[in-house]
């Protein structure tokens, strides 16, 4: 069976670069499930938590905030402003507002 490379980075290091049979995150407008053959994509990131499940089962978790996901040939890499086992401390990550027609 076909597995992601997934990549989580913030501006302070890497937080996870390894495989994951699929990932949940959270985006500015809700949540995405990833699998391996998804079609390629960049969306915005919002606040939440990430779960990435491992090939050989279990799974790891982090809060995320803000930023960037890609998706590319079952390569998906995560930007975030903020990436760590808490959440974003209060006030350090705004979301993303859009201004309405």
């Amino acid at each position: 069976m076909a597995a992601l490379k997934v990549r989580v980075v913030s501006p302070e290091r890497t937080v996870f670069d390894g495989e994951a049979a699929a990932i949940v995150a959270p985006m500015w407008d809700g949540q995405v499930g990833i699998l391996p053959g998804h079609a390629p994509m960049l969306a915005l990131m919002g606040a939440g938590e990430l779960s990435v499940d491992r090939p050989g089962g279990g799974s790891d978790t982090f809060h995320v905030a803000g930023g960037v996901l890609k998706v590319e040939r079952n390569v998906v890499t995560l930007l975030t402003e903020y990436a760590g086992d808490e959440p974003a401390p209060e006030g350090s990550f705004e979301p993303v507002e859009f201004a309405e027609n």
